[in-house]
């Protein structure tokens, strides 16, 4: 898959972070479209099903080779710990999936948030299923994705090579945290494509800051807060700066934006376009060292990345 270096993330689509109309939806969707953008990434945990449902109505009528599209399976809802990476679980998800999507193949499809599942599962039977929908033509392509860094090799080191084709990591590379880079090394040893998310850290280099659920620590918290407030005395938004950092980076194949407002991603595509403030990026990168690759992590407790605080 040749994408877009700037992709759009769909969970905001299932209202996840505040409600969103339809038409919202839709036209943000093809904004991004218009824009450029060809890598659209959604899952059915997204609103409980509702961010295909709604990416499902903002595809009708677009040409489907216009577009590569990612969902996942595995888990359906954070909130009430609904995880299952079973065989049939797993051929069920899809199946809905493609349904509410509108369409007849994913190009890409994922095990979602793998640091909740056991291990020996997915390699043994979650992959193996995906394997089977791959030579149905169903899916195109397989990866995995996770919050915890050390979940990635601890897959990609058990299975053959070219059967996890791509990872998606969020919070791991972006302005204040980079440790995603050092792995960079090793998934292009193992020929797997990067998809980065969360460039502004689930909202910590926003103006209107972390929301209360975030896991980050006070501490990063309010070391991304002094980040936000020196950009903004510049009269510079600091996610245009965040994302303008994750795209420089070569080793990344794409980075995910999200957002259910049409403004947004017609913002984010702009500043892709646009120089890099290359002296406001060292202020920054310096106001953030303290808490430099300082993370929060979860799942089960052998797939928790040490903390850093």
């Amino acid at each position: 898959m040749e994408v877009s270096s700037l992709s759009f993330g769909a969970s905001s689509l299932g209202a996840v972070f505040h409600n969103v109309s339809l038409d919202d939806c839709i036209e943000t969707v093809h904004a991004a479209l218009e824009g450029g953008i060809n890598f659209i990434d959604v899952s059915p945990a997204y609103g409980g099903t509702l961010a295909e449902l709604r990416l499902g109505r903002a595809l009708e009528g677009v040409p489907r080779d216009s577009y590569y599209l990612a969902s996942k399976i595995g888990s359906y809802s954070e909130a009430r710990g609904d995880y299952d990476f079973s065989r049939a679980s797993t051929e069920r998800s899809v199946e809905h999936s493609l349904a509410r999507l509108g369409v007849d193949h994913l190009d890409l499809i994922q095990c979602h948030d793998i640091e909740f599942a056991d291990h020996a599962q997915i390699v043994n039977e979650t992959l193996p299923a995906l394997q089977r929908l791959k030579a149905q033509g169903l899916v195109r392509h397989i990866g995995i994705t996770g919050l915890p860094l050390k979940v990635f090799p601890s897959i990609l080191d058990r299975v053959e090579p070219g059967l996890v084709e791509t990872i998606l990591s969020f919070c791991h590379y972006e302005l204040n945290d980079t440790s995603l880079a050092d792995l960079i090394p090793f998934f292009q040893e193992k020929g797997v494509g990067i998809i980065n998310a969360s460039p502004t850290g689930m909202g910590l280099l926003t103006e209107r800051g972390a929301p209360g659920w975030h896991p980050a620590s006070p501490v990063i918290q309010e070391g991304c807060r002094k980040a936000v407030e020196h950009c903004k005395a510049k009269g510079v938004d600091i996610v245009k700066l965040a994302v303008q950092f994750c795209l420089k980076n070569a080793g990344i194949a794409t980075t995910l934006v999200g957002t259910a407002r049409p403004s947004n991603i017609r913002a984010n595509i702009s500043y892709a376009n646009e120089p890099l403030d290359e002296e406001l990026l060292r202020e920054v990168l310096e106001l953030l060292a303290p808490i430099h690759n300082h993370n929060f992590t979860r799942g089960l407790p052998e797939h928790r990345d040490p903390i850093i605080d």
